[in-house]
């Protein structure tokens, strides 16, 4: 179903054959030197070590690529990631099938986490989403990186670079899947697709199930927010629950739910026509999910997962719900539908629900492009991050810090509750007063969970147009290396 290419990523040390790569790549620290066999070729002089300058050196026949990096304070895997990109990008234009990325020597001690880092950026800045393109034979597509070498120092202890290495190349190729499927149009992911792309990934890894839900399976469950939501198209609506057991069996140590709206137009409450293209992307949340599920499958991680992923396109037509109208939802909550354009909270209420009283989740996660307000707030430099559980939240900003996808903590106040009061019914899905939109919001799922530990991410600033170098302006995949790295420190195994 999806397209990708896994590039070959290898780990050597200095005392093994010099890299035969089409491109060798050095980051330059702040007072550090350029290698012996560079410090007399013509041009080295025009290298820097300002952090993303670059200076191109050709050694006998030999292409050389120095990549600033500043000062060794801030040598960082964030700051590693975008230095692999833009050497990617490089590669890229002077057609380099593979690339020896010789590790910084000052970041000898973290050599793990640095080699793990660049492969992430190699990948991710690999991505290229150009199945619907054809190619001119005067302008063919740039050729893509096949091969990537990580060279560390004499005598490194090549063992746990390998294994970072490895974490990190599954989570950048999970979530360049997950960046496919936010590209692919909508009227190619549907929510049936997303519900086959589940089941392809219960094909390929044993340990993972799915079970799948239709329009009246759905209705029967009594999951009265997915049900309005989903009245207005022709397009099945799927809730897909997909449960990764590579625990010991016992409880359910995680639960993630993804918003999945394959196309949202807004339903009665219409969007503007400027930009609604990209309104494919509002199952941002449920990709991320699907494949980071994929992911801690193929790293087998040791914890058990349940991921129910909500999804169904929100259409305006003669059988679409109305603002006014009146819902029940799974948990027995009535609520004003207000605004059909507020439809992501109304099929994350039931899938939170049915995470934590039909399995059985002992902590919650979910992830949604939920509010514009969040845009406003945190540009696309942070996710939101709302929850009633200090050591969930904890546990996922120090995820997000490791990963790059960076989380910003929003309160919960007893106050917003009023907010999301209803006039007639117990709730409303979207207050008459314009105040705290992100925030309120999230209460509103509050209101789904149980009692769990829970928290929410509003990624709606950060699934696309991001502008970091290894994901552009497109889609980001954002929340997949999070939740591995979430994943890995809940499991117990060693953290990452």
């Amino acid at each position: 179903m999806l397209e990708h290419d896994r590039m070959q990523v290898d780990v050597l040390t200095a005392a093994d054959q010099a890299p035969a790569a089409d491109l060798r790549v050095h980051g330059l620290i702040d007072g550090a030197e350029l290698p012996a066999e560079l410090a007399d070729t013509p041009g080295a002089g025009d290298a820097r070590s300002a952090f993303r300058k670059t200076a191109v050196l050709h050694a006998g026949s030999q292409r050389h690529l120095v990549v600033g990096l500043g000062s060794s304070d801030d040598v960082d895997a964030e700051r590693l990631r975008v230095a692999a990109a833009i050497a990617a990008k490089q590669a890229g234009r002077f057609e380099a099938a593979s690339i020896a990325w010789t590790l910084p020597g000052e970041a000898a001690a973290h050599a793990p986490d640095a080699a793990a880092a660049i492969a992430e950026g190699t990948i991710l800045a690999g991505y290229r989403f150009d199945r619907f393109r054809h190619s001119e034979p005067d302008d063919p597509a740039p050729k893509a990186v096949e091969r990537l070498e990580l060279v560390a120092g004499e005598g490194a202890d090549t063992g746990p670079i390998e294994e970072a290495t490895r974490v990190g190349r599954v989570a950048a190729e999970a979530a360049n899947r997950a960046r496919e499927l936010q590209d692919l149009p909508a009227n190619v992911a549907t929510p049936t697709f997303l519900a086959d792309r589940a089941r392809e990934i219960s094909v390929a890894f044993e340990p993972v199930t799915v079970e799948v839900f239709d329009r009246a399976r759905i209705a029967e469950m009594g999951m009265g927010g997915l049900v309005a939501v989903s009245k207005g198209t022709v397009e099945e609506p799927q809730l897909i629950v997909m449960r990764y057991a590579g625990g010991s069996g016992g409880a359910t140590q995680l639960g993630l739910v993804g918003k999945a709206v394959t196309f949202d137009t807004g339903g009665i409450s219409i969007k503007p026509s400027a930009k609604m293209e990209e309104m494919k992307m509002d199952m941002s949340g449920g990709a991320a999910v699907i494949e980071a599920l994929a992911a801690f499958a193929e790293l087998e991680l040791p914890l058990d997962v349940a991921a129910v992923v909500p999804s169904t396109e929100n259409m305006p037509s003669g059988t679409a719900t109305r603002p006014g109208d009146i819902i029940t939802q799974l948990n027995g909550k009535t609520v004003e539908v207000n605004n059909t354009d507020a439809e992501g909270r109304l099929i994350l209420a039931d899938a939170l629900t049915y995470c934590a009283r039909e399995l059985g989740a002992e902590r919650i996660v979910d992830l949604a492009t939920l509010t514009g307000a969040i845009i406003v707030a945190l540009g696309s430099t942070y996710a939101g991050l709302i929850s009633n559980d200090d050591a969930l939240a904890g546990e996922l900003s120090a995820a997000g810090d490791r990963s790059g996808e960076l989380l910003w903590r929003l309160p919960l106040h007893p106050e917003f509750k009023e907010l999301t009061k209803g006039k007639v019914a117990d709730l409303t899905n979207a207050s008459a007063k314009r105040k705290a939109s992100s925030i309120y919001a999230g209460s509103f799922l509050e209101e789904f969970v149980e009692g769990r530990p829970w928290a929410h991410l509003d990624i709606a600033g950060t699934a696309w147009d991001v502008g970091r170098e290894y994901v552009g302006t497109g889609a980001t995949g954002f929340g997949v290396r999070l939740l591995v790295a979430l994943a890995r420190e809940l499991g117990p195994g060693p953290p990452g």
